[in-house]
This record gives C-alpha cells, sequence and structure tokens, in this order.
C-alpha cells in the first residue's frame, strides 16, 4: 500500500536537508583534486611530446629489448608507467590524506601502499596488453588500424565487464556470499522481477578501506551479481537496500548497459578515428615520428583520447543523469512506497559527505548523477501524484 501525502511529507522533514560545511568543502576539495590530476595528466603527455623525451624513452626501450620491437614496446610502456607514477604519487597522498582528514578512510598507510602498488601493477598489465595489440594492427595494417583497432577494443570493452566482477574487483576488495538469508531472498525475487537473473548476492568488506557505503548489480551474462558494501548493511534496513538494489536494477530493465555499449562503441569510432588523423599529421606533416608504427607516439593516442573525454564529458554526465532519473522511477515503480530511497539517498549522501545540493553549474559539468536534491523532490512528486 503506498505512503500517504502527509506519510511523505513527514518523512522528508529531515530529508534532503542542506548541505553540511564538510560536505561542501570536501566536494569542492575533491573537485581541485580531480582537475589538478587531469592537467597534470595532460601535462605529462604534452612534455613528452614537445620536448622530444618520448623518443628518448623510445630508443632507451630499444636497447633494453635488443631491438626486439614487441619487448620494446613493453620496456616503453613499463618506464612511462613508472614515471606516471612517480609525477602522480603526491596527488595520490595528498588524496589518501584527504580521505583520512575527513574521517572517510579506515585504511592505514602501509595498506594503501600495497593498493597503489596492485593498482599500479594492474595499470601495467591492461596498457601493455591494449599498447602491443594496438601497435600490431598498425604493423599489420596501416590504412585501416584505427578501424580494426576499434572493432578489436569493443570487443574487449565488453570482455573485460564480463571479467571484472571476478578477476579484478577481488584483487583489491573480499568478497563473501551474503549470510543473511531474509534479504538475500528479497534482492532475488526484486532481479527476479525485473527479469533478470544474478548468480549470487555478495558482502562485499569495503569497511576494511572506506567508511563510504555502496552497492551494485555488476558483471554480464553469467558473471552478473549484486554487490552489497558492508557498510551498507550495517547501517540500512531492508527496505532501504531493497531500494538502492531497484535503482540499480532500473538500469538493467530500460536497457543502459547496452545502451552505455553502443555510446562507447560511437565515442570510441571517433576517437580512433580522431588519432589516426593526428597520428598521420604528426608523421608526414611535422615529421615527429618515421612511421605511424613507432612506438614513440603513443603519448599522442592518449592526448587524442584525454581531450576527447573532457570534451565530451558534459554531454555524457547529461545522458548519465537522463539514464539515473530514468532507473530512479523504476524503483519507485516497484517499491510499495517511495520512503526508503528518501531516507537511503539522504543517509548515503551523509555517510559519503556528497553534496545533495551542488550548484547547477557544477552539476552540469562535474556529475554523472542528479542532484541529491533534485531525486528526492522527484520522488515526493512521484508519491504526491500516486493514488
Amino acid at each position: 500500500m503506498s505512503a500517504t501525502n502527509s506519510e511523505v511529507a513527514g518523512q522528508l522533514n529531515t530529508a534532503g536537508s542542506t548541505d553540511t560545511p564538510e560536505a561542501r568543502q570536501y566536494s569542492r576539495i575533491r573537485r581541485w583534486v580531480s582537475f589538478v590530476d587531469t592537467s597534470l595528466g595532460i601535462t605529462f603527455l604534452v612534455v613528452l611530446l614537445a620536448t622530444g623525451w618520448t623518443r628518448d624513452l623510445r630508443d632507451l626501450a630499444l636497447r633494453f629489448a635488443h631491438e626486439h620491437y614487441a619487448l620494446a614496446l613493453f620496456f616503453y610502456v613499463l618506464l612511462l608507467t613508472v614515471i606516471s607514477k612517480v609525477v602522480s604519487l603526491p596527488l595520490d597522498t595528498y588524496s589518501f590524506r584527504l580521505e583520512h582528514r575527513f574521517h572517510l578512510s579506515n585504511q592505514h598507510t602501509p595498506a594503501w601502499i600495497l593498493d597503489e602498488v596492485k593498482g599500479w601493477a594492474v595499470g601495467l598489465v591492461l596498457a601493455t596488453l591494449l599498447a602491443e595489440l594496438i601497435y600490431w594492427i598498425i604493423r599489420s595494417a596501416a590504412i585501416y588500424w584505427w578501424l580494426l583497432a576499434w572493432l578489436a577494443f569493443t570487443a574487449l570493452f565488453v570482455v573485460f565487464a564480463q571479467l571484472a566482477p571476478v578477476v579484478l574487483f577481488p584483487i583489491f576488495y573480499k568478497f563473501v556470499p551474503l549470510e543473511d538469508q531474509e534479504l538475500r531472498n528479497r534482492l532475488v525475487k526484486l532481479s527476479e522481477r525485473a527479469g533478470t537473473r544474478v548468480r549470487g548476492v555478495y558482502e562485499w568488506k569495503l569497511s576494511e578501506k572506506s567508511k563510504k557505503a555502496n552497492a551494485a548489480l555488476t558483471g554480464l551474462g553469467n558473471t552478473r551479481r549484486i554487490i552489497l558494501a558492508d557498510t551498507l548493511l550495517q547501517n540500512y534496513s531492508h527496505d532501504e537496500i531493497e531500494a538502492v538494489l531497484a535503482h540499480e536494477l532500473g538500469h538493467h530493465v530500460h536497457r543502459h548497459i547496452s545502451k552505455s555499449i553502443v555510446l562507447q562503441m560511437v565515442v570510441t569510432f571517433a576517437g580512433f578515428w580522431a588519432a589516426n588523423e593526428a597520428l598521420r599529421y604528426a608523421t608526414y606533416q611535422w615529421h615527429m615520428f618515421d612511421l605511424l608504427s613507432d612506438f614513440a607516439n603513443l603519448p599522442l593516442l592518449a592526448l587524442v583520447s584525454a581531450a576527447l573525454s573532457l570534451i565530451l564529458l558534459p554531454a555524457l554526465n547529461a545522458y548519465s543523469r537522463y539514464n539515473e532519473r530514468q532507473a530512479d522511477r523504476y524503483c519507485w515503480q516497484s517499491l510499495p512506497n517511495v520512503n526508503p530511497f528518501i531516507t537511503a539517498m539522504d543517509k548515503l549522501s551523509a555517510q559519503n559527505l556528497s553534496e545533495k545540493r551542488p550548484s547547477r553549474l557544477v552539476e552540469i559539468l562535474f556529475h554523472a548523477h542528479p542532484a541529491v536534491s533534485r531525486r528526492i523532490a522527484a520522488a515526493k512528486s512521484f508519491a504526491a501524484a500516486k493514488p
């Protein structure tokens, strides 16, 4: 039975309140950290290209590998990732301390260092795999390399989405089957009503690292599973957790995953086309590189990708917010009343120290989700209009 208007109004008196000074300060600092991190990465790539240091690194890698191309490419990627990590380490350290400053982290320094090393190693493996694939394609089909690389990356994107929950996530977090059978059964039934089969419901040991809370429906096909942070299980009612998952299932019902894959294909297509044009211009007009297959041009590929991402970010965020609103509406339609959704959003915002009422410009430029205040107001309107 749906909640009455007076019940909803009473529930909302404390929900969607004004942001705390800590939330505003934390969000503002995080935006600046993101801006500095992006600027630092782009500057690093520009310096490599403008000074010719990328060619020096290529020559060094070739000497290490005794002119063996594939091995030299690995050494080049290794050198790039090591230097990049050294450059970004002060900002990474600041971000780690920032989480402790605002009492959002449970992670001790040794564990953080281990995670940084693991993150760098995983990044090296993935970067090497992708670089080797790209330059093998360039050497095999220089004219149409960008089209073939686009097809290969599309396939890899789907593979990584499927493997991430069972291969990548466990490198950094522990997952155990959810012991609460009542909650597990509720969530599985909710998933079945949404037309999706999950391969398990898992407790995500997020509290080992963070005080924040989260939940997700991850994976594709045989790896699709529900993961619930232990910080969520400790502080939220079953109704609130069900509301959080109902939102995630809304993405499945509206086929947002498949639509996002199609969108990613379009963006990646544009990216590889632009990268091909940039490589050909730099090679044949500016004579920066001897051949298209000269892997000293890898920073140029990364720079084109970064520039395209920045240009498209507001549009992609707008599309994401549209999807989130659709998922919210499915959640409200799936539950007896919207109160658990409202209280869950309010508690998540407070626990994660996120802004409930960012400025409209900040929301447009940086947020992939609608502001919590807008989501609560929309839920309130939905409940008021419901018979």
